[in-house]
């Protein structure tokens, strides 16, 4: 029977640090990709308010005719 080795801080902090450097890596090179989308998302949203807004302040004009 093998005996477990005991897990100690220091696994703890070298393992944690493998992960965070690798997610770090793929942010970085993820960066230009996710800041694009993030320009597009903006000016998709300014385009639809501005439509939106201005379907909204049309008034329809009503024209009424009396006869004297």
């Amino acid at each position: 029977m093998t005996a477990t080795a005991r897990i100690t801080r220091d696994d703890l902090e070298r393992k944690l640090r493998d992960i965070s450097g690798d997610l770090e890596d793929t942010v970085e090179s993820q960066r230009p990709k996710l800041l694009a989308g993030a320009v597009i998302g903006v000016l998709v949203i300014g385009v639809l308010a501005y439509l939106l807004g201005r379907r909204r302040g049309r008034k329809p004009v009503i024209v009424e005719l009396r006869r004297v």
